[in-house]
């Protein structure tokens, strides 16, 4: 077992990783955060630059000839108040006013991300080709990846031979856990307009209650992952959103819905998707509106699959370096994300989990089993959600060098 990540990298990482989860920015509005992360990948001696797709950050170390190695962390938090009690915890608010808080971990993978730069910057042996460090912004939003692709991202990289990215759950730091198969599900958000017919709420008969139709419309979506999937398909359906804007003596003309649909498998994403545009319009022709619904798909990401080969190489290479012991499997989550995106010109995607909970955490959380601790402690997107910093970034920064080396060995 060896631990490749030199103390002073380490020290610099907890150092980006306090300040970053003390400044959090929601997504599209990650200024200082990108800027800090360009600096300490500059101070690295990495080619930095910066505004790909937003505010992404692209870092670039020539090592010799060899495989490109492309490997991105996330600059982005989520709109919630932090309850950690941590002494760096945030206290920040968005340009709108919200809380926001890295509730999921991002400022963790950036740190990590930051220190495995340091650390195949100022130790080149053992690996050869190009390493591209990638911050990327609006992950939250599904928006980030595809943004930077677009953006001319494999412009600045040149083209890419993997793509690496790990992300922080609920297991003991130290761990890192793979998948056997697709290990997030992908997602479609779907923004539902009913158009009705408005009046005075003394003569409902005169108007179509989009407010109704709306509430029709969730119930019969109850339906979809009961009779439009097989029971062994994770699938989940799910309305975040209802929205109808009128006082209590008016019928509105007009109600909203937001729809997540998730799957591990693309092909039952896109038939779940359907019944859903399909129950939307069957609701409305079926209520007398006036109009037909509008369903627009505002976010897509595709399902997270590692490549099978990258996946066994880096895992094999985890187990020599971090010990068996701290190596496991993981089973597919309903969770999603875009980093898939990142491969659009065909490079295996290499991916896995962060263990980030602490000894003491563990051993208090309730439960005697791992399955009863792990529903027990604060999961991702938690307002209490503490990563164990200096034991999870010390696993997360090894996790990467031994990946991007076992890739791009000399």
């Amino acid at each position: 077992m060896t631990t490749p990540a030199p103390a002073a990298a380490l020290t610099r990482a907890l150092a980006l990783y306090r300040d970053v989860h003390a400044h959090p920015e929601l997504s599209g509005e990650e200024v200082r955060t990108a800027h800090a992360f360009a600096r300490t990948l500059g101070e690295s001696g990495l080619r930095v630059v910066g505004g790909v797709g937003g505010h992404g950050v692209v870092g670039t170390l020539d090592n010799g000839p060899g495989p490109t190695v492309l490997v991105r962390a996330e600059l982005d938090a989520l709109p919630l108040q932090e309850d950690t009690g941590l002494d760096y915890a945030s206290t920040a608010t968005s340009s709108g006013g919200r809380p926001v808080m890295h509730a999921c971990g991002h400022d963790l993978h950036l740190a990590a991300l930051a220190g495995a730069a340091d650390t195949l910057a100022r130790d080149r042996s053992g690996w050869r080709g190009r390493l591209v460090v990638v911050g990327q912004p609006a992950e939250e939003t599904l928006e980030g990846a595809a943004a930077m692709v677009a953006d001319g991202l494999l412009d600045v990289t040149g083209p890419l031979d993997a793509v690496l990215a790990q992300h922080s759950v609920p297991l003991p730091a130290g761990m890192v856990a793979h998948g056997g198969g697709p290990v997030l599900a992908g997602s479609a958000t779907l923004a539902v307009t009913v158009r009705g017919r408005g009046g005075h709420a003394a003569s409902p008969h005169l108007t179509v209650d989009p407010a109704v139709v709306a509430a029709s419309i969730v119930l019969q979506l109850q339906t979809v992952v009961s009779r439009a999937a097989s029971p062994s398909e994770p699938v989940i359906v799910n309305v975040g959103r209802l929205h109808v804007d009128s006082p209590p003596n008016v019928v509105a003309d007009v109600a909203t819905l937001e729809v997540t649909v998730r799957a591990v498998a693309e092909t039952t994403l896109v038939r779940l998707v359907e019944r859903v545009r399909a129950i939307v319009h069957a609701q409305c022709a079926s209520a007398g509106c006036p109009a037909e619904p509008l369903v627009v798909e505002v976010a897509r990401s595709p399902v997270t699959q590692p490549d099978a080969g990258v996946t066994a190489t880096v895992r094999d290479a985890h187990v020599r370096h971090l010990g068996a012991q701290r190596v496991t499997w993981w089973p597919p989550s309903l969770a999603t994300e875009d980093v898939a995106h990142l491969t659009a010109g065909g490079a295996p995607l290499g991916y896995w989990m962060l263990g980030a909970v602490g000894p003491a955490a563990w051993a208090a959380a309730p439960g005697t089993s791992a399955l009863e601790k792990l529903t027990s402690l604060p999961a991702n997107h938690s307002p209490r959600y503490a990563p164990d910093a200096p034991r999870a970034l010390a696993a997360g920064v090894d996790a990467l060098v031994v990946a991007v080396r076992a890739l791009a060995s000399a």
